[in-house]
């Protein structure tokens, strides 16, 4: 699947947003958090992940990372697939109120995650001390 956006720095940190199929908020359930923040800890340890800052909204996630070991689209394409291949194993076996309503979304969508947005601030390196806000939903 092509993605709509193209890394051309692989190098350099970038800001990204993953966003659930139709907004739907998935993430005001812990349990789902905590895939995401277990798919992180995962990609930093074994796919080298540098993750400068992260936060989960309810229905989406904004990262600032880098890749040292591969190609920062793959990386990407890697955490995404498994996290979303995670959620939706967790949907499908844990108690979810609204496991029908979306299990037969995702299905019509045929992907758990829709879009990807990627930032690059320029040539100069997004380091822990520098302090960028979110452009998307405006948190400080």
């Amino acid at each position: 699947m092509k993605e709509g956006y193209t890394i051309k720095d692989q190098e350099k940190p970038h800001f990204i947003t993953c966003t659930v199929v139709d907004w739907v908020d998935i993430f005001t359930r812990k349990i789902y958090k905590d895939i995401v923040i277990s798919s992180l800890e995962y990609c930093i340890k074994e796919k080298g992940m540098i993750l400068y800052g992260y936060v989960i909204m309810s229905n989406h996630i904004h990262l600032i990372i880098q890749s040292k070991e591969s190609k920062l689209s793959d990386l990407v394409r890697d955490f995404k697939k498994f996290t979303a291949k995670n959620i939706l194993e967790t949907i499908k076996t844990e108690p979810e109120s609204r496991k029908e309503w979306m299990l037969d979304l995702f299905k019509k969508q045929q992907k758990a995650i829709q879009e990807i947005r990627i930032i690059n601030f320029g040539n100069t390196a997004i380091t822990q001390k520098k302090f960028i806000p979110c452009p998307l939903c405006g948190i400080s």
